[in-house]
């Protein structure tokens, strides 16, 4: 019997999970990938939503998070308020301090407003490379991407291949609206973010987030000096530019 890819395996599990809710997706992922699974959560709504499901579940899913060390006061309240309310423990990775030491010493302290390459090299620094570590071992991690949220992530399946960390990706809540989001935090009375009434619509490293005005759209309010195009971290987009970003050096510039 010919054995599958892994790339074959997240397009047979697509077929078979394509038309469940959220709920029944997370259970049964839970039970295939059993021990080789973990959600990422930045503790955004959506992200909220499938912690409320995966404990309402009582679903074996360990949760972790990425602490880039520039996150607002109110998100690191928010993780214990959420580890309380849900009695999880939620792993937190950090930033190589060695890759911040010396990222501070060649660019200085705030150079990723200074281009989208020294932007993009300090997310890989304090995001992408903790999250590989985060996925070492795992056979597949979870996340709260929606199609919704900018036109690059409108491609996002609920089950797909991550090409660049060599993993299948599960987005429970990928078809879901943001109105389903907020129906869903209003009901089930989910803790979340208090910046989300102050209009910070998605919410990142306090240095590089703001809130955004009626009209615009979500993800304006991050790396808002860059073009509109330009609203990927690096987590979700591993690309031929972000390996050559990746390499930067101080002689680069």
């Amino acid at each position: 019997m010919k054995q599958i890819s892994k790339k074959e395996k997240a397009a047979e599990l697509l077929r078979s999970f394509k038309n469940l809710p959220p709920e029944e997706i997370l259970r049964l992922a839970a039970d295939y990938f059993r021990g080789k699974l973990a959600f990422a959560s930045s503790f955004g709504l959506e992200d909220q939503v499938i912690t409320d499901m995966i404990s309402k579940g009582n679903l074996d899913i360990p949760i972790f998070t990425i602490d880039t060390g520039r996150l607002f006061n109110e998100t690191y309240d928010l993780i214990e308020k959420t580890e309380k309310y849900y009695r999880v423990k939620v792993s937190v990775y950090f930033p190589a301090s060695d890759d911040i030491e010396n990222m501070s010493r060649d660019f200085g302290m705030n150079s990723f407003y200074e281009d989208e390459d020294k932007r993009r090299y300090c997310c890989m620094q304090r995001k992408v490379k903790p999250l590989q570590r985060a996925l070492m071992g795992l056979s597949a991690w979870i996340c709260g991407l929606r199609r919704e949220q900018s036109m690059a992530r409108g491609a996002h399946e609920l089950i797909e291949w991550d090409e660049g960390n060599q993993i299948i990706k599960i987005n429970p809540v990928a078809d879901w609206s943001n109105e389903d989001v907020l129906k869903y935090i209003a009901e089930k009375k989910v803790p979340y973010n208090p910046l989300h009434d102050k209009g910070f619509a998605s919410i990142g490293c306090a240095c590089c987030t703001r809130a955004v005005k009626p009209g615009e759209h979500p993800r304006s309010g991050r790396w808002w000096w860059e073009s509109p195009e330009h609203k990927e971290c690096g987590l979700h987009l591993v690309n031929g530019r972000l390996e050559r970003i990746s390499k930067l050096n101080a002689t680069t510039y």
